[in-house]
């Protein structure tokens, strides 16, 4: 049997509708507080492999090593900056020490810093942009190896493959910084400067731009 309390209707309440929360635009994150960290890498087999991403400070702290190509995930000026403090390898040898700029990763990003002020000057362009367009210029697509053929040595022509690609170019531009300027008048700041500029206009002044004509005519020779 049905009550009169079973059969009484509770007026509904209607769910109010959210009040709209406000959009708050964020400040965009510039290099150095600076730059924008933007920058287009038109050569497509290095697009993977060279990364921009929003930083004030490009520094991974260690963060990102281990695993395969964790390099490829650091900032491009990050990796640059590591290569100044050890510019490494020529030839077969390692013969070439940043002297003072070894070990000093917070001065060497300052004098990154200041350098890319001095680009922005001379090129009225985003310097962020500028360095990925030198690292494409300068980017060789061939080297020669060497192997055992019986009792001698035979030179073969070999693909470069991305990654290598750019820390070939990146290790190319430490070491013409540190010969223009090391024991030298010039600053550390206006060589990279000036490298960079040559690479991005693709001069023969840049270092980094006569290495990778050197190795790419060494590998025609060897084919």
């Amino acid at each position: 049997m049905i009550t009169m309390e079973e059969t009484r209707t509770y007026p509904v309440k209607k769910p109010q509708p959210k009040k709209a929360v406000k959009s708050v635009a964020l400040p965009e994150v510039r290099l150095f507080g600076k730059w924008p960290n933007v920058a287009e890498v038109k050569d497509i087999g290095l697009k993977n492999y060279i990364t921009v991403k929003p930083l004030i400070v490009p520094k991974s702290f260690g963060t990102m090593s281990g695993g395969r190509f964790h390099k490829s995930r650091m900032h491009i000026v990050e990796r640059l900056a590591n290569h100044m403090l050890v510019p490494g390898h020529t030839g077969k040898k390692h013969r070439v020490s940043s002297g003072y700029m070894g070990g000093r990763s917070d001065g060497n990003l300052k004098k990154i810093e200041t350098a890319f002020a001095i680009i922005e000057k001379k090129t009225n362009v985003n310097p962020v942009q500028v360095l990925v367009t030198a690292v494409e210029n300068a980017a060789p697509r061939e080297e020669v190896t060497s192997y055992q053929l019986g009792s001698i040595m035979a030179r073969d022509s070999v693909i470069m493959s991305p990654q290598r690609r750019v820390d070939k170019t990146l290790r190319n531009i430490a070491q013409g910084v540190y010969k223009s300027a090391f024991g030298k008048k010039k600053t550390v700041e206006d060589a990279l400067a000036d490298e960079i500029v040559a690479a991005f206009k693709s001069s023969n002044d840049s270092h980094a731009i006569r290495e990778k004509e050197r190795l790419e005519r060494e590998s025609i020779g060897a084919r």
